[in-house]
């Protein structure tokens, strides 16, 4: 599969996504959708604060495939600095609602990584991004890009899927071989959440202590995971 065809059959799905009915159960008022982002903002807090430190104002981020820009607003509320922030994305429409909604001084960027200097970010991540690349080759080339960009002693995070989902043939899940494979380092943190959202929906009517003490007890139900690996000097 060629690159252009790759990057083609993603903008195709996440169009089509974007515009349809099932994007109301990924409403931001639904109670396990608050639920996910609580669990998803307590790990990333903890290992920023590990990996980065505390004061996050002198951090150079990167985040590729930035979506809306929600990784970026949450960066600046707990202390970055607009102007030292940078998203990235294929489609124009998303990265039109990042700026609208984001501080000023965040910089966008539409396309690909090759216009981002060697060695020039402390932190450069990407939230389900690897899951909706279907071609190995394309993943290799991402994840060599990113190392490309990170300043030795810089840290990458990945968020995304443990599991395949069965009736979405549009995304695959990322290996732990994938990961250590992309980016071999022995400074790295993988970290498990996210109780599966079949069974989150399901209990959302209930007291929210149960999906919880569910997601804390069994580790095989936590759907996604959180991967930082440092480049060493």
């Amino acid at each position: 599969m060629s690159d252009q065809v790759e990057h083609e059959r993603i903008n195709h799905v996440y169009r089509q996504w974007h515009g349809g009915a099932a994007l109301a159960r990924y409403a931001w008022h639904r109670p396990e959708v608050v639920s996910q982002q609580a669990a998803r903002s307590r790990v990333l807090a903890r290992l920023l604060a590990r990996t980065l430190g505390p004061d996050l104002s002198n951090a150079r981020v990167l985040d590729v495939g930035c979506g809306s820009g929600a990784f970026l607003r949450q960066l600046i509320d707990w202390g970055a600095t607009p102007a030292h922030l940078t998203g990235t994305e294929l489609q124009q429409d998303r990265l039109d609602h990042a700026r609208l909604h984001t501080a000023p001084g965040v910089r966008w960027h539409l396309g690909q990584l090759e216009a981002f200097p060697d060695n020039s970010v402390d932190l450069v991540s990407a939230h389900t991004v690897f899951s909706s690349i279907l071609d190995e080759d394309m993943r290799k080339a991402l994840a060599a890009e990113m190392w490309r960009v990170l300043r030795p002693g810089g840290w990458t995070m990945i968020f995304d899927f443990r599991y395949s989902n069965p009736r979405n043939t549009n995304v695959r899940k990322v290996t732990d071989v994938e990961l250590l494979r992309f980016w071999p380092t022995e400074q790295r943190h993988y970290r498990t959440l996210v109780l599966a959202p079949p069974l989150s929906r399901a209990m959302s009517r209930l007291p929210w202590l149960l999906p919880e003490l569910l997601s804390a007890c069994v580790p095989l139900l936590r759907t996604h995971f959180v991967y930082m690996a440092c480049k060493e000097a």
